[in-house]
């Protein structure tokens, strides 16, 4: 493999961004590509798969290179070159690049592996409350999966087309995908290709959307012609997702504290053709009065860890403090105790996560079930998606009923 120095360059600049100045990866990728547009896509490719596995296994590398937060930009190489020796890639002669030693660093590899916590490249902490939640063999299992890189997932949006027509139109463009079994909508990548630059995008012949997340749209159960509430909706990856469901019938009420995302998901929505979504800013508690004891279906895809999503955001990591789970349970169980109430008699509500830990699941829902909000309530059924059982991202979900 040919080495270019300005694309190292470019990951070294990448990482000092996301070590240093503590910035999301997935923004700092997308900065870092537009440095110069003579790059092509395999180009682009490297630098991208390079930062997210360096991201990946921080913890790993900095010890095998014996470095320390914050580092400095030789430091940011003697990571690099660690990460290049374990890929079996040649060093090249650059003076940025002290003399490796090549077999120890391999032998400390041997070591480390021994060692969970190195080995899977996770905080301390994290280890602990996965091992404590899952018990040592499935935690063991589990953050291994988490750790491998996320495959590109397609949902096909049926507004607009199908998915033998999506793959047909995707295979004009040189890009091959294949339906997943179980998953009604999904197409998935047999090789990764920037999908956002494709005319089937752009007519909104899809999203990208991962196995796990399409699964939430269905198991809220809903109808044509009913009116759907996404309290928590984000960008609306499964607002546009449940509109669908729905057929463009009825009304989608998608809610969400930030305004900004509810910007970005009108732009989808329309390229979408989804026009059954009305957004509304959750800026004072009277939006949420309003709705009380108004809709048949109810998503609650509540904030969490997203220890569930570690394969797609590598960096959350090593930007998640344990003071953070704390706080966010006790935010958990106030959207349940709040927004369960915009459910009609009758009604069906889905709690769901992107996290795989107890605390913020099944535990939250026998709280919810115990108080005098969900007395109510029953549990229909749940599901608990694990990336080591399913190869996607770990998820949970809920199905609770209104007498």
């Amino acid at each position: 493999m040919k080495l270019h120095r300005n694309l190292v360059f470019a990951v070294i600049d990448a990482l000092n961004l996301i070590f240093n100045e503590d910035e999301y990866a997935d923004k700092v990728v997308e900065k870092v590509l537009k440095f110069d547009k003579r790059w092509g896509s395999r180009d682009r490719g490297f630098i991208a798969e390079t930062t997210y596995e360096i991201v990946r296994w921080k913890r790993l590398y900095t010890e095998i290179a014996e470095v320390k937060a914050p580092y400095s930009r030789p430091n940011l190489f003697r990571i690099w070159a660690v990460w290049a020796v374990l890929k079996g890639i040649e060093l090249p002669d650059w003076k940025q690049i002290e003399p490796t030693p090549t077999r120890r660093i391999k032998g400390r590899f041997d070591e480390l592996s021994k060692i969970r916590k190195f080995k899977e490249s996770i905080p301390d902490w994290i280890d602990e409350v996965g091992e404590k939640a899952l018990g040592d063999k499935k935690w063991t299992k589990e953050i291994n999966a988490l750790n491998k890189q996320a495959e590109v997932v397609l949902r096909v949006n049926t507004l607009k087309t199908t998915k033998a027509n999506l793959q047909k139109a995707l295979l004009e463009e040189n890009i091959v995908a294949n339906p997943i079994k179980g998953y009604p909508d999904t197409l998935t990548l047999t090789e990764r290709a920037n999908v956002f630059r494709t005319e089937a995008f752009k007519k909104g012949m899809f999203e990208m959307q991962d196995a796990s997340s399409q699964l939430v749209g269905h198991f809220l159960d809903v109808k044509p012609g009913q009116r759907v509430v996404d309290t928590c909706a984000g960008a609306g990856g499964k607002a546009l997702h449940i509109a669908a469901l729905m057929e463009n019938k009825g009304q989608l009420i998608a809610l969400d504290i930030y305004g900004n995302k509810l910007k970005e998901l009108k732009r989808r929505a329309k390229r979408d053709g989804a026009h059954n979504i009305e957004t509304r800013e959750i800026d004072s508690t009277k939006v949420i009065k309003k709705l009380y004891n108004s809709a048949d279906r109810v998503l609650i895809d509540a904030p969490c860890t997203g220890l569930g999503v570690l394969k797609r955001n590598p960096d959350a990591k090593w930007k998640l403090q344990p003071e953070f789970l704390d706080k966010i349970t006790k935010t958990q169980q106030e959207i349940l105790q709040s927004y369960s109430r915009i459910v009609k008699s009758g009604g069906k509500l889905v709690y769901a996560t992107c996290s795989i830990l107890p605390q913020e699941n099944n535990d939250q829902v026998i709280a919810f079930l115990a108080s005098e909000a969900g007395k109510d309530f029953t549990l229909v059924k749940e599901n608990k998606v694990y990336a080591s059982d399913s190869g996607y991202d770990g998820f949970y979900m809920a199905l609770l009923e209104k007498k």
